[in-house]
C-alpha cells in the first residue's frame, strides 16, 4: 500500500470513528495474583479488554497499598495500553474517565504518544502535528492520589532475553539484591536467568493479553503499527516497585537509543528507551507519584559496543541469550533480519568466527542477502532499520575491524571514523544513575 493511501485511510478513519474512550478499569487480588483489565472502545462500534496478570510471589505485599494507590499504578499502566488499540483508527478525542488529569499531564502523555508513534506515523506515511493528532481530555473529578510507603534497597530487572540485560544482570546480582521481571516469558528470558541462578520464586512475572479484536481489526485493514512498549514497561515496573517495596527500576537502555532511526528527525523506534523518555518518565513519577523510587538505566553510560565486550566475557549465556524478535517465538536466530546481523557485527571484535557461527548457526558473513540490511546498518542507506541497534559509528568501527578478513559481506562498507578502541574507552555522563550504580559500573569496565 503506498503511503498516501494511509493518509487516506488515516483521515477517513477520523471522520468514521470521532472518538476513542478509556472508559474503566479493575484491579483484583485473589490468592497472591494481581491481575488488572482495562476497557477501551471506539464510540460505540469496537471495545477492547486488554489484561494484565502478575503471579504471586513471596516478595510482593499488595497489602502495604491503599486501594486507591493501587487502582491509580494501575491506571497509569492503562494509559499506556490504550495507544495500542486507539491507533487502530486514530480518532481525533480520546477521554479518559477513571481519573481527571490536569493540563500538564495531558501535554505529557500527548507527547509521549506522538514521539512513540513517530515509526507508526513514518511507515504509515501519516503527515500530522503534536497539536492536532489527538484531543485527550478527562471527565472524572477523582485525583491522581500520591503512593508514599518506605521502600528498600532491592533492584528489579526487566529481562529481555538479549545481551543487555544479561550484562545489567551480571554487574548487580553480587553486588545488591535483585529480582529479575520478565514480561510474558519465552525461552531466551526463562534461559537467560535460569543461568543466572534465579529459582522461579525468585523472579517476577507479568503475563501481558491483547485483545483479539485488535488482531483482527489489523487483519482487517485498520492501521497497524509500532508502539512504545518501554513506556508501559515503565509503568509495569513501578507498579511492581511498590508491589515488593523496591527502591530501584534498572533498565538495560544503552546510549545508542538516542540516535533517531530517520536521520535528522525526530522519528526514533526506541524513543521510549531514549534518555529523553527517561528523564520525562522520572520528572513525572516524582511530581505526581513518589520522588524517592528510582527509573534509571544502568547501561546509559555504555555504547551497544561496550555491551559487547562486557557480554562476550559471559560465555554461559552465549547458548542461551536471543536478540532476534523473528525467532522469538520458537526461541531461535532467524539469520535474516536486522537484529540478527546487528548482533553479529557488535560481537566480531570480541568472539571468533567460529563462535560467532555456532552461535547463529552459520556465518551471517558469507551471507549475500544481508547486503541491503548491512547497508541500513552502516549508514549508506538514508534509513536505520526499525529495530534496536546501535549506532552507524559503532557499526562501521566493528566493519574495519573485520575487513581485512577473507569472505566477508562487509568488505566494500564504508570507512568509520572511530575505531573500536576507541569507542571503548567513552564513558557517557548524560545518564540518571546513583552515585552506587555508577561505581559498580565503572569497575566492570575498568574505567
Amino acid at each position: 500500500m503506498k503511503r498516501s493511501d494511509n493518509q487516506y485511510k488515516y483521515d477517513e478513519l477520523r471522520k468514521e470513528y470521532s472518538t476513542f474512550f478509556f472508559d474503566s478499569q479493575e484491579v483484583s487480588l485473589e490468592n497472591g495474583e494481581l491481575s488488572l483489565r482495562f476497557h477501551f472502545r471506539v464510540d460505540e462500534e469496537f471495545r477492547f479488554t486488554p489484561t494484565l496478570k502478575v503471579p504471586a510471589r513471596d516478595f510482593y505485599h499488595w497489602e502495604e497499598l491503599q486501594e486507591d494507590q493501587l487502582q491509580s499504578l494501575a491506571f497509569h499502566i492503562g494509559m499506556v495500553e490504550l495507544v495500542s488499540y486507539w491507533k487502530i483508527a486514530c480518532p481525533k478525542k480520546v477521554v479518559v474517565r477513571p481519573y481527571t488529569l490536569d493540563d500538564k499531564q495531558i501535554q505529557w502523555w500527548k507527547h509521549l504518544y506522538y514521539n512513540g508513534l513517530g515509526e507508526f506515523f513514518y511507515l504509515n506515511g501519516i503527515t500530522c502535528t503534536e497539536s492536532d493528532f489527538m484531543q485527550l481530555e478527562s471527565e472524572s473529578e477523582r485525583r491522581l492520589p500520591r503512593v508514599c510507603m518506605p521502600l528498600n534497597e532491592h533492584v528489579i530487572i526487566p529481562v529481555g532475553g538479549g545481551k543487555d540485560s544479561v550484562v545489567t544482570l551480571e554487574c548487580l546480582r553480587d553486588e545488591m539484591p535483585t529480582i529479575p521481571l520478565i514480561v510474558n516469558p519465552r525461552g531466551a528470558t526463562l534461559n537467560c536467568v535460569k543461568k543466572a541462578g534465579y529459582a522461579e520464586e525468585e523472579y517476577m512475572v507479568v503475563n501481558r493479553t491483547l485483545d483479539p479484536l485488535m488482531l483482527q481489526l489489523n487483519a482487517r485493514g485498520y492501521l497497524n503499527g509500532h508502539t512504545p512498549f518501554s513506556a508501559l514497561l515503565a509503568f509495569i515496573t513501578l507498579l511492581l516497585g511498590f508491589g515488593s517495596e523496591s527502591r530501584y527500576i534498572a533498565l538495560s537502555n544503552e546510549s545508542s537509543a538516542n540516535e533517531s532511526t530517520v536521520p535528522d528527525t525526530n522519528i526514533n523506534h526506541q524513543y521510549s528507551k531514549s534518555v529523553e523518555f527517561e528523564r520525562d518518565f522520572r520528572t513525572y513519577v516524582s511530581e505526581y507519584i513518589n520522588p524517592d523510587i528510582q527509573y534509571f538505566s544502568f547501561l546509559r553510560p555504555l555504547s551497544e559496543l561496550q555491551i559487547a565486550y562486557l557480554f562476550s566475557k559471559c560465555e554461559s549465556y552465549h547458548p542461551v541469550f536471543r536478540s532476534c524478535n523473528a525467532g522469538s517465538k520458537t526461541d531461535s536466530w532467524c539469520g535474516k533480519c536486522p537484529k540478527c546481523l546487528f548482533t553479529w557485527i557488535i560481537l566480531s571484535p570480541f568472539l571468533s568466527r567460529e563462535q560467532l557461527a555456532e552461535i547463529f548457526g552459520k556465518d551471517l558473513m558469507k551471507d549475500e542477502a544481508l547486503l541491503p540490511i548491512l547497508e541500513e546498518l552502516n549508514g549508506t542507506s538514508a534509513v536505520k532499520p526499525f529495530e534496536c541497534v546501535g549506532t552507524v559509528e559503532e557499526v562501521r568501527a566493528c566493519l574495519d575491524f573485520m575487513q581485512d578478513k577473507a569472505g566477508t559481506i562487509a568488505k566494500n562498507s564504508p570507512k568509520g571514523v572511530a575505531s573500536v578502541e576507541e569507542i571503548l574507552k567513552r564513558f557517557n555522563e548524560e545518564h540518571f544513575l546513583p552515585k552506587r550504580f555508577e561505581t559498580i559500573l565503572k569497575t566492570m569496565l575498568h574505567v
